[in-house]
């Protein structure tokens, strides 16, 4: 694979860092977007609406996800990892590591004949675990770019989707490839994970099959979900009760996280109020220590869903244990009376925290007391590091909503433009144009 040199390089093909990347393009930058994902879109492809609006997430995503694709100053790069970011002279010199798909990205017209003939299922990681794929298969339906990528690990080498193919684009020989990118500006948008299901015990996710991460509830709320309706994951039951448990990966210093995570609140009351939709008979409870609605419409929101008949429980969730049927036993001390009790429900719903996706470490920076990536002129630079010409966007830089990656993305992409444009006079689109 050729070395490439360009104006700007993104790292990460969530919202933020597809913005930022078409800000920049937009601008008559020359920009390589690189995504460790065999597809863009990031996590809130997965989702099923945002809040407060309500607005389809694929709606406003895959448009994006189109855009980039197609961008005439934009070179996309899937299922890459960077390995290394060195200064150069010019800017930086960055290697990546391309992963083998096992399928030749050029002839692949995502035909999806693999995929139907291919005899081995595998769990779906993008429905968390929820639904099942084939070992080789286009990564979902609105994926970009449209190729098949191949899972070698539970593959059994038949050879039926190399015969099936009629391209003949599937590769059991490919390599990992490094090549190397040299951009004058870098654009950090690494976004985040959530705090592990099971890392808090007392709560028993991870062993009890009817409590669950708020992405698994997503795949559930989902148009393209895997079972279209909310069920329970246990038993494939409709449920009747269902609770979230507010801060359960957040702002407790047992598990080392003492931040708030600003979207949970805000995430548990929208998927209420689309579970009270699609389930209308359904009993809902939010059991929360405060309740934070700090953007525009958000209170709003809130007093919406109590309206709506979603009830909030102010207390502290202190452990979580079934019955003989599963069903999830919450003992919570109500703070305000100062008292204990214990509810049954269907199904409990982890509000979890977020983290960051990559260590600082790894692009040369430092951390946040909080493990994100430090800014630190985070009033006058709000999206600069302490390395000049790398910047950071979305939930790299710390905990925030759709809204505020967005808002982010025009700022780093501000910046960098205003980077290259000092470093170099004009940008590489520009300057080819000049010399023409």
């Amino acid at each position: 694979m050729n070395n490439l040199k360009v104006d700007a390089l993104v790292i990460g093909g969530g919202i933020a860092g597809m913005q930022a990347a078409l800000d920049l393009g937009d601008q008559g930058f020359q920009v390589a977007l690189v995504e460790r994902e065999p597809s863009i879109g990031g996590k809130m492809i997965t989702l099923s609406k945002v809040f407060p609006t309500l607005d389809c997430c694929s709606c406003i995503t895959t448009p994006k996800m189109s855009a980039v694709a197609h961008h005439p100053n934009i070179t996309l790069f899937t299922y890459c990892e960077v390995q290394s970011i060195q200064e150069s002279g010019a800017g930086y010199g960055v290697a990546v590591l391309q992963k083998p798909r096992y399928v030749d990205v050029n002839k692949c017209t995502g035909c999806r004949q693999c995929e139907y003939e291919c005899p081995i299922t595998v769990p779906s990681t993008f429905d968390r675990g929820l639904g099942a794929y084939r070992a080789i298969r286009v990564p979902f339906s609105t994926a970009v770019p449209q190729k098949a990528v191949l899972d070698i690990d539970n593959c059994l080498l038949c050879g039926k989707c190399e015969k099936i193919c009629p391209v003949e684009a599937v590769d059991f020989n490919q390599q990992p490839e490094t090549f190397s990118i040299e951009a004058t500006a870098i654009l950090l948008a690494t976004g985040f994970e959530l705090t592990q299901l099971g890392a808090k015990k007392e709560y028993g996710g991870g062993k009890l099959p009817n409590v669950i991460d708020p992405l698994m509830m997503e795949r559930f709320l989902a148009p393209t979900g895997p079972y279209g309706r909310v069920l329970r994951p246990g038993d494939g039951m409709e449920p009747t009760t269902i609770a979230y448990v507010q801060c359960a990966g957040s702002r407790d210093q047992t598990q080392g996280i003492e931040y708030c995570s600003r979207v949970c609140c805000m995430y548990a009351i929208k998927q209420a109020m689309l579970i009270s939709g699609a389930l209308p008979m359904a009993e809902i409870t939010i059991y929360y220590m405060d309740i934070r609605t700090f953007g525009k419409g958000y209170e709003q929101f809130y007093q919406n869903a109590k309206a709506m008949g979603v009830e909030f429980v102010r207390g502290k969730v202190a452990s979580i244990r079934e019955d003989e049927k599963h069903n999830p036993i919450v003992k919570v001390e109500l703070t305000e009376e100062g008292r204990i009790i214990e509810r049954t429900h269907d199904m409990v719903i982890l509000s979890l925290g977020m983290i960051p996706t990559a260590s600082p470490s790894t692009f040369g920076l430092l951390p946040s007391s909080d493990g994100f990536i430090s800014l630190p002129a985070i009033n006058a630079s709000p999206s600069a590091t302490q390395r000049p010409g790398i910047f950071v966007t979305g939930a790299a830089g710390g905990p925030m909503d759709i809204v505020d990656s967005i808002v982010t993305a025009g700022a780093a992409a501000s910046e960098a433009s205003a980077y290259i444009r000092n470093k170099t006079g004009i940008g590489v689109a520009q300057r080819e144009v000049a010399y023409a």
